[in-house]
This record gives structure tokens, sequence and C-alpha cells, in this order.
């Protein structure tokens, strides 16, 4: 059977942990795993669509598809007829003949799923208006890289909590066992489907969630403390209302100190500083952002492996 990555629960909390495992393993040992280097064990190209510009997924995909001895294939914005001449389901039945996965950055979550019904490769989502599962991933490998652990951590994001961003956090981070606190504004808070979604995985692994439009109550103690733009792609146009409407959800150093003292700081990038979060947080000595970008990389090339193995497509061996 073929596997995707479509959403965070796609993965098992068991899984999960397996995904996160062999990423530590690959951020020590670059090399050490080939899936896509041929050999008969599969097709070395990987391709990537961007319907949405992009710096982090890019690199992050192109430089590891490479680093597990792949040829990374990008398709930017506006280069293929996906979507406008031709449908998804005619796309990936030409796609799965000539590589070996499909990653989508993309608009509509429904598109990927469409894509995934119907594909023999795994097809992963590498940001939907949905979900941001791929980031989630690199996320939970910092925390885990810097606390050691993830079960039993409280984990607040503040901002617009209507977005990919909370809901891949929520998801993520109950499969992993951990306090998920979501805080923003009414009208901004995740769907009550995601919420219960969320519920449901948390009764497997002892994790919780918190959704509130209190700041503080998100914040209070919390080891890991989040936030993404407030301004995100196709929204420019209410820059100045959302910057109104979310200013008691930034993360400056007054909202940090609410958090425990040792808590750690996530952004997945880009940043506008004074906006979402601080120059003086996000530039500082709890920031670990840029540890986060960096396991973009690792995260991915360890899910692409996991997901050639899983789909009897090339076994995970060591070379």
């Amino acid at each position: 059977m073929t596997r995707h990555f479509l959403k965070d629960t796609d993965l098992s909390p068991a899984e999960q942990a397996e995904v996160l495992q062999l990423a530590a393993e690959m951020k020590q040992f670059p090399y050490r795993y080939q899936p896509f280097a041929g050999d008969g064990a599969g097709r070395k190209t990987v391709a990537v669509i961007f319907d949405k510009t992009s710096t982090r997924t890019r690199v992050s995909f192109a430089s590891g598809i490479s680093d597990l001895g792949g040829v990374p294939l990008i398709i930017n914005p506006g280069e293929s007829q996906l979507g406008h001449k031709e449908s998804v389901s005619d796309t990936i039945k030409v796609m799965e003949r000539m590589v070996s996965t499909v990653v989508w950055r993309t608009y509509a979550h429904s598109g990927l799923e469409e894509m995934a019904a119907l594909s023999r490769v795994p097809v992963i989502n590498s940001l939907s208006d949905d979900y941001h599962p791929c980031q989630l991933l690199a996320d939970l490998l910092t925390v885990q890289e810097h606390k050691g652990k993830l079960a039993g951590l409280t984990m607040a994001y503040l901002g617009d909590a209507a977005n990919n961003m909370a809901n891949s956090y929520l998801l993520a981070g109950v499969t992993a066992g951990m306090h998920v606190r979501i805080g923003g504004p009414e009208g901004y808070l995740p769907a009550q489907s995601v919420v219960a979604e969320a519920e449901a995985r948390a009764t497997e692994t002892g994790g919780s969630v918190l959704v509130t439009s209190d700041p503080a109550q998100a914040l209070a103690g919390a080891d890991v403390v989040a936030t993404d733009t407030w301004v995100s792609m196709g929204q420019e146009d209410e820059k100045a209302q959302r910057l109104e409407l979310f200013k008691d959800y930034a993360v400056d150093q007054a909202a940090l100190d609410r958090a425990a003292g040792d808590a750690i700081v996530l952004h997945c990038l880009p940043a506008y500083r004074g906006y979402e979060i601080s120059a003086e947080v996000i530039d500082g000595p709890q920031s670990v952002v840029w540890d986060e970008a960096e396991n973009r990389l690792h995260a991915q090339k360890a899910l692409m492996a996991w997901l050639m193995d899983k789909s009897s497509l090339a076994p995970l061996a060591r070379v």
C-alpha cells in the first residue's frame, strides 16, 4: 500500500516517533540512506511542485532529495498545466510513471487528497491552506533536540489560530503526547472539526488540547512558544486590520515572561519583527528558529525515505 503524508495525523504516534528518530540519525549522518539512488530500488527523480512561492521548502526539499541520491524536479508556479489545462487526476497518472515521489505546495487541501487517492507513489503535502505537516516534523525535531523529549511538554501557539500552522500544531503536538494550547481572537480559532480530531488523538497519547482567546492562559508556564505571520499570502489587503486584531497575541518579551523560564521560541518564517514577534525575542537566547529552519531538511529527508520504505518502493537500508 502506498503511504502518503497529507496531514499530521497520517502518521500514528509510533510512526511519528520513528520518523523523528530517523531524522536525528540523518542529521548526524547525512548520506547514510540513499532511497533515490537508483540501483533498481526506485526512480531517482522527485517532482516538487510549487503553486506558492517558497524559500525554505524549496531549498530543503531540493537539498534533501540530492542528499538521498535523487534528482529534484522543481516545477515553479505557472510552469505546468496542473489545475488549469489539465486535471489533478490526469497529471498524477502521468507523473507516477516517471517519478518516485510527488511533493506539492498548494492551496486547496482537496487537490492533495485527490492526487493521493490515485497515486501509486507517495504524495507529500509541503503546505496547503489547511495544514503544514512537514513544518511540524521540523518543529518537533527541534523541540526534541533542545528539551530531550516531547511527551508531557506544553506548547503554546499565539496569533492567527484559524490557519494551517495552528491546525498542524494541534494535530502533530498531541500525536507526540504534548499539551497544546492555541491562543487567538474570537473568529480566528481552529475549526471544531480539527479540535475534535486533536482531542481524539490526545486520548491515545496522554496529550491535551486548550483553545482560548486569552493569551495569558495559553502562555502560562509553557515549555515551547510558537507563532506565525499574521499576514499570509493573499491577505495583504487586510494588513492594517489584522495587525490591530492580533496585537495582543504578539510574542514579545512580556509574553515570553509568562512562559516557563527555559521556554524555547519557534517561528516557521518568514518573520516580521515588530508584528507577530519582537526582534528581542526572535534574535534572543531563547529563540531556536534557525535550528528549526535547518531541521526542515533533516525531517523531510527522513519522511521521504520512510514513505519509500513503507510503500515498498525502496528499502530503508544504510549504504
